[in-house]
């Protein structure tokens, strides 16, 4: 069976917000190594449309940018990736499938397909998805920085009860940021 890892990165008053926080050399690691261990990227609009086509045109064009970047954009690139949207009519990616409905009956059926990890990233979509009780892991990864303002994780998601998680690691990067990874207790 298929994990559905979920990551994000929070500030350490757990806004969400991208541009509230930094991307270092580390970090891009971090998440390219998840992306590795994945054949599956799982998104909803609003996220896919913030990685697409930012990251498929760095990896296209890749002057100027850190080999980290580069990396991170390759491997994103070459992973397939599932969209969840009633409003998109199309997608821009040739190895990008959209789904319109079907959320939870799609992921069951795609956690007993063989294959390795899929991946998911966001806000609303990962909410929805931790609802159903369908995300198996966690990755965390915490910047060194206080917003003070913007998007929280979780803050208008309703569980049906607590979902109990148990830490197996935990990395400190050089910026003071860390990754913190859980699975379902």
């Amino acid at each position: 069976m298929r994990n559905l890892i979920f990551g994000i990165n929070l500030t350490i008053d757990g806004c969400c917000d991208h541009t509230k926080s930094t991307g270092d050399v580390e970090i891009h690691e971090y998440f390219t190594d998840l992306i590795r261990e994945s054949d599956l990227l799982i998104y909803g609009r609003k996220t896919y449309q913030l990685m697409v086509p930012f990251w498929p045109d760095i990896a296209k064009d890749p002057s100027g940018q850190t080999q980290s970047t580069i990396n991170f954009a390759q491997t994103f690139n070459a992973v397939d990736k599932l969209v969840f949207s009633r409003s998109l009519s199309s997608v821009e990616d040739k190895n990008t499938r959209l789904v319109h409905t079907g959320l939870e009956e799609e992921i069951r059926k795609l956690k007993q397909a063989p294959g390795k990890n899929m991946m998911t990233g966001g806000v609303q979509l990962p909410s929805q998805l931790i609802q159903l009780g369908l995300v198996d892991e966690y990755h965390i990864v915490i910047h060194p920085v206080i917003a003070g303002e913007g998007r929280r994780f979780l803050l208008e998601t309703i569980l049906p009860k607590p979902i109990q998680v148990q830490l197996v690691s935990s990395k400190t990067f050089k910026s003071g940021g860390m990754a913190l990874h859980y699975v379902n207790a």
